[in-house]
């Protein structure tokens, strides 16, 4: 049985916890290392069954607890080579750790194999992973795009399990209190998924086999749960397929006091 948790989604940090009965990885580490411990903990993880962490790009929300985790529990951190060499820019890779350019077949780690596919994104060379599961079954994590490129759309087909950004609602950002440059470099290819965008997607994901859609990096102040809920159900609902029935539907949002982490298993 495979164990699939976001921990951590949104623009204040993100990581997420896939892992079986040989251990777990965790992809990205955007809060702090007791954060992490505590989040393992919380869904019944022992931090020593964790034997790699796999990043996504540079980005603060996605590396905060880097470089502590890794150090303290001696893991290998994966990344594409243009992640590291800003990794090593910003002193995030320090050398006190062991990081590694995962090459574009993939690299393993506990089992699994994770292939990285670029995302368009203004980061150095930021991707999102495909992992194939020792069973063949395929997995996806894909926040942090500005569009959905047909390599993007190419890693995410025929996964059972997809974790998608949606991350604002357009309207809500374009009136906004945020500055108009940074409503800019959201709402541009280089920046990050609107519900509506993740929606159309995820049509295409179900139709090819998806059973498991999660919605993630919500946005704060420009989304809430209940309305990117909504733009994926509705979408879904028009092609016909049947949440419940046809695909399971959830939200990965950021953590609140009495909030119970959403464990996928399967």
């Amino acid at each position: 049985m495979v164990k699939f948790c976001p921990l951590f989604s949104s623009s204040s940090g993100n990581s997420v916890y896939i892992g079986n009965g040989d251990g777990g990885v965790l992809v990205d580490a955007g809060v702090s290392a007791k954060q992490l411990e505590l989040a393992l903990w919380d869904i019944g993880v022992d931090t020593a069954s964790i034997r790699a962490v796999f990043v996504t790009h540079e980005h603060s929300d996605h590396v905060r607890g880097l470089r502590v985790f890794a150090k303290k529990y001696k893991l290998p951190v994966w990344a594409t080579a243009g992640t590291l060499a800003a990794l090593e820019e910003t002193t995030v890779a320090d050398g006190s750790f062991d990081y590694r350019a995962v090459p574009a077949s993939g690299a393993e780690a506990a089992g699994f194999l994770f292939e990285p596919f670029r995302t368009s994104h203004d980061a150095r060379e930021s991707c999102g992973y495909r992992i194939t599961l020792p069973d063949g079954r395929g997995v996806a994590i894909a926040t942090d795009l500005g569009t959905v490129t047909p390599a993007v759309l190419d890693a995410l087909t025929n996964c059972v399990l997809v974790m998608l950004e949606s991350n604002h609602d357009v309207e809500m950002l374009r009136n906004g209190a945020y500055p108009y440059w940074l409503k800019q470099r959201i709402l541009s290819d280089e920046g990050h998924l609107s519900n509506e965008a993740c929606a159309q997607t995820a049509v295409r994901l179900v139709r090819n086999g998806a059973a498991h859609m999660i919605l993630g990096h919500l946005s704060k102040e420009n989304n809430h749960p209940e309305l990117a809920y909504e733009h994926t159900n509705a979408a879904l609902r028009a092609i016909g397929a049947c949440v419940g029935r046809d695909c399971a539907l959830s939200v990965a949002n950021a953590r609140l006091p009495g909030d119970v982490r959403k464990v996928v298993n399967f």
